[in-house]
């Protein structure tokens, strides 16, 4: 295991990124004593997602267990015949229900037959995401996508390679644990409360130990990438940013400037308010970029992805999560008054106020 000592105290508002590198594929790093970092690939252009260890009595409490894929089974493997050797595993906490995230669940329980806890609705919504493959459900999502503007190709493609890293989870344990916003947790030494805030994912759970002055953030707050923030054919006219920025307002209200934050992915940081602010600022660029297009003239929202996803070549995994963020912002801006929908053939098509 490789230990850093951070001597330099945080100012209070600069971003700062006290680990130049992140672990290797059989590494394990302790960025303070009892909280172990290790970081496992992915199978696409977010190629990573981190899981944290902390001690637990006489093993460790894990966060997230990384996607549902042989690769991942492969890498735990390694690390518990390398640096975890011997550790044993006295609960796994899972933030939200995203695969790279609960992915591997199931096999993690079954290895050290240990408890799964969870808040309740990303429990449920891990049970619904591994039963989604129903032709009513995929028909529903068809509908979604063409009544965005999505033609027939692209949709069939969204349907297929776009939704299929969400099939990448192991069987989910029968039952759970539950946690809720404002439990207080008891991990070892450490009193943690659980935070939990909406727009990634319905219900995430964030970790907050006062006396430590330690955050794991999940992937509510990341330290260079903005998480996306999407809406989908279940609830068509979710308000997710706005639940997102409502939880960033909070989080910024409630949590001091000091901490060590350990964010889903990327790399620890320090300087939270910052980087909340950098991510509401950007959430307002891409307002500001829809509703300039949609000035002269209404817009779909296929239409208006390349406006907002101009810097990349979306392939159909990347393609699917940009429609998703770009129904987000649209649905946002009509709650707040800056645009108005319109149907024309059975497409929505959005004019600014």
């Amino acid at each position: 295991m490789n230990a850093k000592t951070d001597t330099v105290q945080s100012s209070a508002e600069a971003l700062r990124y006290p680990w130049d590198q992140h672990p290797g594929p059989e590494e394990v790093v302790e960025v303070r004593p009892g909280v172990l970092w290790a970081r496992l690939k992915l199978p696409f252009r977010l190629n990573h997602v981190n899981i944290y260890l902390l001690a637990d009595g006489d093993g460790y409490a894990m966060v997230d267990a990384g996607f549902g894929n042989e690769e991942t089974i492969e890498a735990w493997t390694k690390l518990f015949e390398g640096p975890l050797k011997g550790v044993h595993i006295t609960r796994l906490i899972v933030t939200h229900s995203h695969p790279d995230h609960v992915g591997l669940a199931g096999w993690i329980v079954e290895r050290f037959n240990c408890p799964l806890v969870m808040s309740q609705v990303e429990y449920l919504q891990s049970v619904y995401h591994q039963n989604r493959g129903t032709e009513e459900r995929r028909n529903a999502q068809r509908l979604f996508f063409r009544r965005h503007g999505m033609d027939e190709s692209l949709t069939e493609k969204l349907l297929g390679r776009g939704q299929d890293y969400l099939k990448q989870v192991s069987v989910l344990p029968p039952s759970y644990h539950r946690i809720s916003h404002g439990d207080e947790v008891v991990i070892g030494p450490r009193r943690f409360k659980v935070i939990t805030g909406g727009g990634h994912a319905l219900d995430q759970v964030m970790l907050y130990c006062a006396d430590d002055k330690l955050f794991l953030s999940a992937d509510q707050v990341l330290s260079k990438i903005s998480p996306n923030v999407s809406v989908w054919a279940v609830e068509p006219d979710q308000n997710s940013l706005g639940e997102y920025l409502a939880s960033l307002a909070s989080l910024t209200t409630t949590l001091p400037y000091d901490l060590l934050v350990l964010p889903g992915h990327g790399v620890p940081f320090y300087g939270l308010k910052t980087r909340i602010k950098q991510l509401a600022d950007h959430h307002e660029e891409r307002c500001r970029l829809i509703a300039e297009a949609c000035r002269e003239e209404p817009q779909t929202s296929r239409a208006l992805v390349p406006v907002v996803f101009n810097k990349h070549v979306l392939d159909e995994h990347q393609m699917g999560f940009a429609a998703g963020e770009l129904v987000a912002h649209v649905n946002y801006m009509i709650v707040e008054g800056r645009l108005r929908a319109e149907t024309k053939d059975g497409v929505l098509q959005f004019r600014t106020t």
